[in-house]
């Protein structure tokens, strides 16, 4: 995942090694993109603020990102992964789903596959790759946290309950900060305490995600791995030099990001009609708002109006503004079920 970046630095660079090292920008408005595991030893993480990361470790060293390379270097890791089977599925540079129940070399086991993947990118690439290994993309994406660095874990479907039930609710797939906050408020902490509720209790808090929430308790999970995935959503953001407080500033910004949507909206020829606002303040809170239309968003003047009507909320203005960003996309919509005993692998942390 995030030590992807600091990996290959140290890899690339031998005198940070060993040291806690961290990608991105060491300005007072910096962030940091990637933190080696020197660095997580200290608490540091990807998307704090420089400043504060400065402040955990004194004698922590900024790297500039060299993004070409680790794409080329994920390009790399992904022809790995294709010698095996051509059912995978990226989530990121550093980390894919790969469906192994028919694979090329014929290999009965999918941990002998795992093993023999990390043994490629190690010895080929200079790299360790944690892997998963379990009948479905919930077990195995928890599967390859479980271990690393350098891990590789099974579940298999024997021990998925047991293993399920000593789950922190923050473990579970699309669990975030908010949503954990209201499990907890429910009196839910564990998988175990997540399996006692009904469906409809689960639907009623949760919306449609209370039926994944549902079946993740029990060990299911009904999204294969998809080959080719299905571009959902498309956005940009920009944080800004300095915070915005004027409403004539945050306009133009505003549409200088619609503008920039827009553009990228074309080179995909992506079609959305929901229109998401990103907010962050100056003390680092975030926000989010979101309006649907009737039809496809493809006018600088339509989002920039619907934008205006979101902020006519109070609270948007109250603060200054950090960082603004805007996203089309489709509903969400959720995948219907599939056959099991399919048995996946996610290389996560590839480091």
């Amino acid at each position: 995942m995030d030590a992807f970046y600091a990996s290959i630095e140290q890899r690339d660079h031998p005198e940070y090694r060993g040291k806690p090292l961290a990608v991105g920008h060491a300005g007072e408005r910096g962030v940091v993109a990637a933190a080696s595991y020197e660095a997580r030893r200290f608490g540091i993480r990807s998307a704090m603020p420089s400043v504060k990361a400065r402040k955990l470790c004194p004698q922590l060293i900024f790297v500039s990102s060299r993004m070409s390379v680790y794409k080329s270097v994920s390009s790399r890791i992904h022809a790995i992964f294709h010698e095996y089977t051509d059912v995978v599925e990226p989530l990121s540079l550093d980390e894919a789903f790969l469906d192994v129940t028919e694979n090329k070399p014929g290999i009965p086991l999918a941990v002998e596959i795992a093993c023999e993947i990390k043994r490629k990118i190690r010895e080929q690439l200079g790299l360790v790759a944690s892997a998963g290994v379990s009948y479905n993309k919930f077990l195995a994406k928890i599967a390859s946290d479980y271990r690393k660095p350098d891990g590789l874990c099974t579940i298999h479907p024997s021990r998925a309950r047991r293993f399920i039930e000593a789950l922190p609710i923050e473990s579970f797939w699309g669990v975030g900060k908010v949503t954990a906050r209201k499990f907890h408020e429910l009196g839910i902490h564990t998988g175990k305490e997540l399996r006692e509720y009904p469906l409809d209790f689960l639907l009623h808090h949760f919306g449609k995600a209370g039926q994944l929430y549902y079946q993740f308790a029990r060990g299911i999970d009904p999204r294969p791995v998809e080959a080719v995935r299905i571009r959902k959503s498309v956005g940009c953001e920009t944080t800004f030099h300095r915070d915005l407080t004027e409403k004539s500033e945050i306009a133009a910004e505003v549409r200088e990001l619609a503008y920039e949507l827009l553009q990228r909206v074309g080179r995909h020829s992506f079609r959305g009609n929901t229109l998401i606002l990103k907010i962050k303040f100056a003390d680092f809170t975030r926000i989010t708002r979101s309006i649907t239309v009737n039809h496809t968003l493809t006018l600088v003047d339509e989002i920039t109006t619907l934008v205006g009507h979101m902020f006519e909320e109070p609270e948007l203005t109250e603060q200054p503004i950090r960082l603004l960003g805007l996203t089309v996309s489709h509903p969400p919509e959720y995948a219907s079920p599939v056959a099991f005993g399919q048995l996946w692998i996610p290389f996560g942390d590839v480091f």
